[in-house]
């Protein structure tokens, strides 16, 4: 049995066992049955419903469409991208965690925000950074993945010619250039940053930030600082004519293990209070 069979007959079996449906699908009835159970069952349903929700983004991510290589001076980049068929429909583009510490555009929490936002309406695009996968190069600790994103942007931009909304979204090193695209690019009117390292990373070029956004962060998370970033937002929400939302995650860490539902309920919260539909 191959790879996508087995993924494909364990969802089977994880629907017939759970009812199941992923905690993000069901209804807010039943989510409010689930937080009344004991700690030890709610617990125990919110670990299924999590390992559902892994096995179908597994099976999900094995259908996807192959990669679409982007030409740059400098090589090519390899991307994901899903075309909503109105031609006005938002964009957004997608920025992966540090290459040099494994991140790619198939992170579990950078294929959670592709299809979110696929979801939500958006042509929507996630990219290998230089050096990574089937993008050409070799890293370069953020100017040349800069423009790398820039160039996916660019892209972006030629198949989505009445689009009047773009955003940008990264997670952890993804985040940061993300911020420092969203500088660059005046087009760019709303973000999502997931976990910015901000105690890494230097994110005073954000002065002023000229776009609302939300920025979400766990409360346990040992890698990138949630103190950190909660400083970093107190900082923006000061300045005038954006807005800032923190979304504080209670318990997560750096990859929000145990935590998907949470994470994708406050993106689509957002996505819903700010995208007119």
């Amino acid at each position: 049995m191959n790879k996508l069979s087995l993924y494909a007959s364990l969802l089977i079996l994880m629907t017939a066992l759970f009812g199941s449906q992923t905690y993000s699908a069901i209804s807010e009835e039943q989510k409010k049955m689930i937080e009344s159970l004991p700690p030890d069952q709610r617990a125990s349903v919110l670990a299924q419903m999590e390992q559902a929700q892994q096995l179908q983004d597994k099976v999900d991510e094995a259908f996807e469409e192959d990669s679409t290589l982007i030409e740059r001076p400098e090589g090519k980049i390899e991307a994901k991208y899903s075309h909503n068929k109105d031609s006005d429909s938002p964009i957004v583009i997608i920025l992966h965690p540090d290459p040099a510490k494994g991140g790619t555009m198939h992170t579990k929490l950078v294929f959670k925000l592709y299809k979110i936002f696929i979801e939500s309406g958006f042509s929507t695009i996630r990219f290998n950074f230089r050096g990574v996968g089937k993008s050409e190069g070799i890293f370069d600790d953020g100017e040349g993945e800069l423009s790398d994103a820039a160039c996916v942007l660019d892209w972006l931009q030629q198949y989505n010619t009445n689009s009047k909304i773009c955003w940008v979204a990264g997670f952890s090193f993804g985040a940061w250039i993300a911020m420092q695209l969203l500088m660059r690019r005046p087009e760019i009117n709303g973000f999502v940053s997931v976990s910015p390292p901000a105690n890494l990373r230097d994110f005073s070029f954000l002065a002023p930030c000229p776009s609302s956004g939300l920025i979400m962060h766990g409360d346990k998370d040992n890698i990138a600082s949630f103190d950190s970033t909660k400083i970093l937002v107190e900082k923006l929400q000061q300045q005038k004519k954006v807005d800032i939302k923190f979304k504080p995650i209670k318990g997560a860490d750096h990859f929000y293990e145990s935590y998907s539902s949470q994470f994708e309920d406050s993106i689509n919260e957002y996505i819903n209070q700010t995208i007119e539909k």
